[in-house]
């Protein structure tokens, strides 16, 4: 690894806003965000990413490579929850094992939006079409989770339907509001865009910061619940996000050749969804702790691709 891009990334100020929400936690500090505050900051920051990239598409055709990467993008979101799901049930409960599976097979926002900074670091940019690719991911992998659950649960398979599943990933607010943002800055005009261009660029870095100060700090605050499920998940959720960010990596060179939207490819895979998939497998999966799926995608698997899994993955790409 070029331990360059390394220091360049763990200096990043954002990041380090996020290690100070760390440190906060740890010396027991009364800093804190507003939960109202923290609300509007992530849905800015889904409006942000999902409007630059409609704007994107407005601007370009639709071709073979953004149709092979939205398929591409829905197969790894189906696969990686099934062989995972095999994996965690040989020391978890069935319903435990099918939602943290659904959230490694899913998509984090937040980590697709970080690595949009650590692009703009390296100077690459990334296709438009990749927030619609990530906002598709979310619901395959929750479906999965679910019919796995249902499958090997023989006492009681999941009382909540495919279709009300299907539908409560794809109107969940933070799939909703990138969806939408994206539909609408495809549509908008240029002109009027460029109106609302300084909300959505210029302090989308600063709002950034202040939202991974708060991930800092609930970080800190879940994993230490999280240690009493023992050394495994924790090897879990340090592995998983290797294994899947760089077989992606490699496997999107098969549709793509341009370095940004390889690497967009192999953060989404490598990243574990705490927002969407808990919402929706409160409904299909009550039986299932969050308070082990949700530590193990934001305790463990984001701190890892936000710090190391970045620099790894876009020097995997680089000489691939």
């Amino acid at each position: 690894m070029d331990f360059e891009i390394l220091i360049s990334n763990l200096t990043n100020p954002t990041l380090l806003f996020f290690l100070l929400g760390i440190l906060a936690s740890a010396v027991k500090s009364d800093l804190e965000i507003p939960p109202t505050t923290s609300k509007f900051i992530s849905l800015y920051l889904l409006f942000s990413i999902g409007f630059k990239g409609g704007q994107e598409l407005a601007h370009s055709s639709f071709n073979s490579e953004i149709l092979f990467s939205i398929l591409l993008g829905l197969a790894v979101a189906a696969t990686i929850p099934f062989y995972t799901f095999f994996i965690l049930k040989q020391k978890l409960s069935i319903h435990d094992a099918g939602a943290a599976a659904a959230a490694y097979g899913s998509v984090s926002a937040v980590t697709f939006v970080s690595a949009n900074t650590f692009l703009d670091i390296q100077g690459q940019d990334f296709g438009g079409h990749m927030v619609a690719v990530m906002a598709l991911m979310e619901a395959p992998a929750i479906i999965v989770g679910v019919i796995l659950i249902g499958r090997y649960d023989k006492e009681e398979s999941s009382k909540t339907s495919i279709g009300e599943i299907i539908r409560h990933s794809l109107t969940n607010g933070s799939v909703l509001m990138v969806m939408g943002s994206l539909v609408i800055g495809l549509i908008a005009d240029t002109k009027q865009a460029e109106g609302i261009k300084p909300f959505t660029t210029d302090i989308f870095k600063g709002f950034l910061a202040i939202f991974l100060l708060e991930m800092g700090m609930i970080t800190a605050k879940r994993f230490k619940a999280f240690r009493k499920y023992g050394w495994f998940v924790t090897l879990f959720a340090l592995l998983m996000p290797i294994i899947n960010g760089t077989a992606v990596a490699i496997l999107s060179g098969t549709v793509t050749q341009d370095i940004g939207n390889r690497f967009m490819f192999a953060i989404l895979a490598a990243s574990a969804s705490y927002i969407a998939v808990p919402a929706a497998m409160r409904l299909a999966a009550p039986k299932a702790d969050p308070g082990l799926y949700i530590p193990m995608a934001l305790g463990v698997t984001f701190p890892f691709n936000i710090t190391i899994g970045m620099p790894l993955f876009y020097e995997i790409i680089l000489h691939t």
